[in-house]
């Protein structure tokens, strides 16, 4: 193999303007600081200098955590404002933080800090928005597009087409589909209405006189042979060489690019909290799991007594259910039966369950039942957010039962969860009930963000503790 593999032929497309749009922030940041402190004729102080080093050091790490700065001309600038507020308002955690141990914000220049902490978030996202309003207007006038073509007239590819039209922003104008397949309007089915504008030769032509810009390839991954024929055909012009693989006939589940000695390797089932993000879930768990216990506190102790007192039995009911990586963990509940069951034939509790006491329905219909597992949070053993945990009997019944059902267990189980939220709470009498919280809970791996662990815990809060569907 020669050099030029080994150091990696597929490398990450340089932007000198990303590096622009990080040095800009930094600047927004100080300029915005000294600004308030100038005008309020308030001298720089060191406590100010820290200030300035923490936030932009804070803020250049959660906004590459949030993929602030890996756009490509289809971001939403809605997205990229989410994404900016969210990593400034981690910026004031970690201040905050700091401020416990190292007081940085002192009384005489509290006013000063947070009128500083509103208005940064507000200018970063101004220059934004500006910016990428003026490119789209640009790229709507025709100037800064690039001309692009697709190899393949397949379902991808018209989902492809599909997005160059529907956001002219993004300056890519769609010269045509190239297929050597000629197929019939009855074959083609929903492709019919997107005519070929030519076969391999043809747009091997095209792109040698100039005409093309882009050439995205939505071939198969069978046509391996045919892909790297039109790749060393198309070296002999200027284009740029896009292949686009068509991943989604795998199961993805949290998919991701990486690089392993120069060699690209996409992951095609991963789990979402690895290295800083990982680190990021669990800080926020514990923090989090310790602010609840503390406000819990006198509640956590009337339960107690009163379930010690409705019925014989423990207070806490222990109970064997699959963690992360499908290890056996012990999960904390409030007992809420007359029995603790937990051997390999385990009954869902059901609508007036006899072995449900009275205190039990009510702390099973209020979630709090649920309370000590923010204990099993600080063990490490759950996580605030996640799929819930099933008894292990539960388990492994419905793992030969539905596609995928072990997947779940790539993270850690939460006390509370996306198919919560979304009405899948309690009994699950059919097995289509229980997949299509399954699919909730992939969903939930696939798509995970620190936002969406706020987003449902916010949720749960309002309409997740309680459901006619708990028994």
């Amino acid at each position: 193999m020669n050099n030029a593999h080994r150091l990696g032929i597929i490398r990450p497309h340089s932007n000198k303007l990303i590096a622009l749009a990080r040095l800009l922030d930094v600047i927004v940041i100080g300029l915005t600081l000294w600004a308030i402190l100038d005008l309020n004729a308030v001298e720089w102080d060191r406590k100010h200098t820290w200030w300035l080093l923490i936030s932009v050091v804070a803020f250049g790490i959660f906004a590459e955590f949030n993929e602030l700065y890996r756009q490509s001309r289809g971001l939403s600038i809605h997205i990229e404002i989410r994404r900016i507020l969210i990593s400034w308002f981690w910026v004031l955690v970690v201040i905050m933080i700091v401020d416990q141990t190292y007081p940085l914000v002192d009384p005489v220049f509290k006013h000063y800090f947070w009128m500083w902490i509103g208005m940064v978030p507000v200018e970063i996202v101004s220059w934004h928005i500006i910016t990428s309003s003026i490119a789209g207007i640009i790229r709507k006038r025709g100037r800064n597009t690039r001309r692009v073509a697709i190899f393949g007239a397949t379902r991808l590819g018209v989902e492809l087409k599909n997005i160059f039209a529907e956001d002219e922003s993004m300056g890519l104008h769609f010269v045509g589909f190239y297929d050597d397949e000629q197929k019939t309007e009855t074959d083609r089915g929903d492709l019919a209405e997107n005519k070929l504008k030519g076969n391999f030769r043809q747009l091997i032509k095209d792109a040698k006189k100039g005409a093309i810009d882009i050439v995205y390839i939505t071939l198969p991954l069978r046509a391996e042979l045919r892909i790297k024929e039109l790749i060393e055909h198309l070296s002999d012009s200027t284009v740029s060489v896009y292949y686009v693989p068509d991943l989604f006939v795998f199961d993805m589940l949290r998919s991701s690019l990486h690089h392993i000695k120069g060699i690209p390797v996409i992951s095609i089932r991963d789990t979402p909290f690895y290295g800083v993000d990982g680190v990021i879930k669990r800080a926020f768990d514990v923090l989090l799991s310790l602010i609840i216990l503390m406000v819990i506190a006198i509640p956590f102790v009337i339960i107690s007594v009163s379930v010690r007192m409705s019925s014989p039995g423990a207070v806490i009911f222990k109970q064997r259910r699959y963690g992360i990586g499908g290890e056996e963990i012990i999960v904390w509940k409030f007992r809420t039966m007359t029995v603790t069951e937990d051997d390999n034939s385990i009954k869902q509790a059901q609508k007036n369950d006899p072995r449900v006491t009275r205190l039990g329905a009510f702390l099973r219909r209020t979630s709090l039942d649920e309370l000590p597992q923010f204990i099993n949070v600080l063990q490490g053993k759950m996580s605030i957010v996640g799929p819930r945990p099933h008894a292990v009997a539960h388990n492994e019944w419905y793992r030969g039962q539905i596609k995928g059902y072990m997947l779940r267990h790539i993270v850690k189980p939460g006390i509370t969860g996306y198919a919560q939220i979304n009405g899948y709470r309690g009994e699950t009498d059919t097995l289509d009930k229980m997949e299509r919280r399954i699919q909730y809970d992939l969903a939930y791996i696939r798509n995970w963000s620190l936002w969406l662990d706020i987003k449902i815990i916010m949720l749960t809060i309002f309409k997740g503790f309680s459901g006619a569907k708990a028994y």
